[in-house]
């Protein structure tokens, strides 16, 4: 497989917490900055769209 081509978050500041998201060949992968190369997710586009809109649509609690 090809390296990955990385894309942080648009919503992440300063600092180690931040989302990266890569597509490849029908896999949406995941992880985070302050180890990139620990755990990453991988789920289907499909799934990765339903938890973007379920959080688009949730209400803020903080």
């Amino acid at each position: 497989m090809p390296a990955l081509v990385w894309h942080k978050s648009s919503y992440c500041a300063q600092g180690n917490s931040c989302v990266h998201i890569a597509a490849h060949q029908g896999t949406v992968h995941l992880t985070e900055s302050s180890d990139p190369t620990g755990a990453i997710l991988r789920t289907t586009p499909t799934a990765w769209a339903a938890l973007i809109r379920t959080v688009k649509e949730t209400p803020s609690r903080g």
